[in-house]
């Protein structure tokens, strides 16, 4: 590859490069359109998916052909008056509520860190060497994911020499990109020792197990127990955790995402008194919006407060007369 090309690859982060890939793949071949477009063309893409499509994916489908457009030194056909009308008109027609994934709360955390201990341990004593170093791997992405709040491909970025420990306090992750890093400086992110439920010893537990000492720190384990060379993808997480809750017993296992862990720690800070400030300083969050949609309220239905105040005293009735009783005149 060109230097050139190598340096316009890394400009672009993969797992946006991939869904831009898909979206031309959809346009052209699964649809049957030209690029380039005209703004006609791209109206009656969006027309013909209105009903199939989510509008924040069909926006996602607009910001890959806009993409294409200008990369190749073409008119970008999406930002047209009539493209916007008519991705306006689809989402009055079609409106839908905002699909989140379902936050883990710590609870079901620390249920499904004891069903991996169990595996483990049972793994150990009947040298199943594939399981047990299997689950080593699982326990250590489960639970750095939760406290760092990680996105998943923040996970499959991680990298073993971008790591210190610090007994006894914690540890320090580089990630040399991250979504909301713009200028390409790079993050440093903090996860701490803990007595239960700790991120640092679950992480120096799979790399003592695993023996790796440089490159991707989560991976592959192939059916006899081989780590791969290669990251374990983004895309691989939801399956995995998935499966992970199911056969731990937790409920609703397909309800979850690898987004759970992320909204499972916002969540929990959130219940135990962190200010705003300091949850988007510690996960990463650069606009209070980002932030707010992790985080659930208390008291979404607003049940407690209102009972709350229906089960206060009443003001007794003679009170409520007098007040309600205008003054007389004075003589």
């Amino acid at each position: 590859m060109p230097a050139i090309d190598r340096y316009l690859e890394a400009a672009t982060r993969e797992n946006t490069r991939r869904s831009y890939q898909s979206a031309i793949r959809h346009f052209e071949i699964d649809w049957g359109g030209f690029l380039p477009a005209s703004a006609d063309a791209i109206a009656r893409y969006l027309a013909d998916h209105a009903e199939s499509l989510s509008v924040n994916t069909l926006r996602s489908r607009l910001a890959a052909l806009a993409q294409w457009h200008q990369t190749q030194g073409f008119p970008d056909p999406t930002k047209t008056p009539h493209v916007r009308k008519v991705l306006k008109g689809i989402a009055a027609l079609h409106p839908a509520s905002e699909k989140r994934a379902k936050p883990l709360q710590l609870a079901q955390l620390e249920r499904l860190t004891a069903w991996l201990d169990e595996q483990i341990a049972d793994a150990m004593a009947m040298g199943n060497a594939r399981t047990h170093i299997t689950h080593v791997r699982n326990k250590a992405l489960v639970l750095l994911g939760f406290w760092r709040g990680f996105r998943s491909d923040e996970l499959s970025r991680l990298r073993i020499e971008h790591i210190t420990i610090e007994p006894g306090r914690g540890m320090t992750l580089f990630l040399p990109r991250t979504k909301g890093d713009r200028a390409q400086l790079g993050t440093t992110f903090r996860a701490p020792a803990l007595s239960r439920l700790c991120p640092v010893a679950a992480y120096e537990a799979w790399i003592a197990a695993s023996g790796l000492t440089e490159g991707p720190v989560f991976r592959s384990i192939d059916r006899w127990g081989h780590i791969s060379d290669e990251v374990l993808r983004a895309g691989s997480f939801v399956p995995l955790l998935r499966a992970l809750f199911r056969t731990a017993g937790v409920p609703a296992p397909d309800s979850y995402s690898s987004h759970s862990l992320r909204r499972g720690f916002a969540n929990w800070a959130n219940s135990n008194q962190w200010d705003l400030k300091m949850l988007m300083e510690y996960v990463g969050w650069k606009d209070v919006r980002s932030a707010m949609r992790y985080i659930d309220a208390a008291d979404p239905f607003a049940q407690h407060r209102i009972e709350s105040a229906l089960t206060a005293a009443p003001t007794p009735v003679s009170q409520q007369l007098a007040v309600a009783a205008p003054a007389k005149p004075s003589p």
